[in-house]
């Protein structure tokens, strides 16, 4: 049975505030992966201060072995604004990739990304950090793209955004999710239930996360074969069977990019005090 890891981390950060922004090594996760009988993993990079560097990184890890890795391009919705379309282009028509990555603890997602993501028919792996109320607007307001939302919602064991994101999973046909570092596991088993397996991609948040510890709660399910294979590996290569590495000019021109920085803070204008 084929297996796909969608969610892995490669290369070196710039920082050295954690290993999330410091180092990803590779060779302690293939050991791991060959040892679970996973034979595909999709990278994209370490936090990073400049995300075109960071990209190249995992461009050259995917070119020595392209039978292996699958490349998602990381953006910063704040820093690289003005500049998605020219990364994703870059990393789609010169790399070879077929996602993109963004995180909330970076800057919140932008119409920029998702409107290239709309352009190159590309699913966008955007970790909520636990914000799972800008997921409705994802799938109401970007129907025609894919969105795959790790964690369940919440790397941190957020429950409520965990159990809250399964309506998002049962309402919106565009909004998929990922196991990596769910540890709530009757949650877990709640979502598949009502969402069902066709939602569900297989992913570890490696180098850090075991694979084969991962991978255990996939198979601690009990699905049926058909599910399984839905999971760990099916339900990926239908979104990414989707990918358009080269759009139509007109479509690319209709990309959204904010003439100013983005407000990072939450804010309800129905809620601010005068």
């Amino acid at each position: 049975m084929l297996i796909i890891d969608c969610h892995c981390h490669a290369g070196q950060g710039d920082g050295l505030t954690g290993p999330w922004d410091t180092d990803a090594p590779l060779e302690p996760y293939l050991a791991w992966a060959d040892e679970a009988g996973i034979q595909r993993t999709v990278l994209f990079a370490a936090f990073h201060s400049d995300y075109a560097v960071a990209n190249r990184q995992v461009a050259r890890l995917v070119r020595r072995q392209p039978e292996r890795f699958y490349g998602f391009a990381f953006v910063h919705a704040q820093r690289d604004r003005g500049r998605i379309r020219q990364l994703v282009t870059e990393a789609v028509q010169q790399y070879g990739f077929c996602g993109i990555k963004c995180h909330r603890f970076d800057a919140r997602i932008s119409r920029e990304i998702c409107d290239v993501a709309r352009a190159f028919r590309l699913p966008v792996l955007y970790d909520v950090v636990g914000e799972i109320a800008v997921v409705e607007l994802l799938g109401e307001q970007y129907p025609d793209v894919n969105f795959i939302i790790p964690h369940l919602g919440s790397f941190s064991d957020d429950w409520r955004a965990q159990a809250g994101l399964i309506d998002h999973l049962v309402r919106f046909p565009n909004i998929y999710t990922d196991t990596s570092g769910v540890r709530r596991f009757d949650i877990l088993r709640r979502a598949v239930d009502r969402a069902g397996a066709h939602k569900f991609l297989f992913g570890s948040d490696g180098p850090w996360l075991h694979p084969g510890v991962e991978l255990a709660k996939i198979r601690a399910l009990h699905l049926s074969p058909a599910e399984t294979r839905q999971v760990v590996a099916q339900n990926l290569l239908g979104l990414l069977a989707q990918v358009r590495p080269a759009p139509p000019a007109a479509v690319l021109r209709r990309v959204a990019v904010p003439a100013a920085e983005l407000a990072q803070e939450w804010r309800d204008p129905w809620l601010v005090r005068p």
